[in-house]
């Protein structure tokens, strides 16, 4: 996929066969330095979300280089895939094909992907409420922690306080549109 100058994107992949993406704790935080290390310097995070079979990215494309970003995705998938397949002596592919991206054409989309990644964990059962989940941006953006990784400042004229932020995340999801879910 080319990816396009101050777009938005929703970046998406999910392990084969359902086997565990994050084997261990560990493997959480290894990802997101990875992602920091291979996609930062090209895009700003916007919303993430590690799961136990996939992750989720809401990202703004910084770099001129449309074919960029695909590029550091693969570079990222193949040096993960590698530290997993020597840490747990398997072998082969940890991901199906080719990670995913959706190009985000308005802010409706934008906003309810951002409440869609953050309630991932509820929706699969991992946890009550998103708080809960610390493989997540909701965290930065409710104002608990502050991470490296999301840049809050994309968001901030739609939430200028952690308290907004928090209150529309409460909403009820079973409304969204369903070709915004994935």
């Amino acid at each position: 996929m080319q990816f396009e100058k101050g777009a938005f994107y929703h970046l998406y992949n999910r392990t084969n066969n359902n086997e565990p993406l994050f084997p261990l704790a560990e493997n959480y935080f290894y990802f997101l330095q990875k992602f920091e290390l291979h996609l930062i310097p090209h895009c700003a995070v916007v919303a993430y979300c590690l799961m136990p079979t996939h992750f989720h990215f809401l990202i703004r494309v910084k770099t001129n280089d449309p074919l960029l970003i695909s590029k550091q995705i693969a570079i990222l998938l193949r040096s993960y895939t590698r530290a997993i397949n020597k840490r747990f002596f398997r072998h082969g592919n940890l991901f199906q094909q080719n990670t995913k991206a959706k190009h985000i054409d308005n802010e409706s989309y934008l906003l309810t992907l951002m409440n869609y990644i953050h309630q991932n964990p509820i929706r699969a059962r991992l946890s009550r409420k998103p708080v809960d989940w610390e493989y997540s941006s909701y965290r930065d953006y409710a104002g608990i922690r502050n991470g490296i990784l999301t840049n809050k400042s994309l968001m901030a004229h739609y939430f200028d306080s952690s308290e907004k932020f928090v209150r529309y995340s409460e909403d009820i999801v079973e409304f969204v549109k369903k070709e915004y879910w994935v």
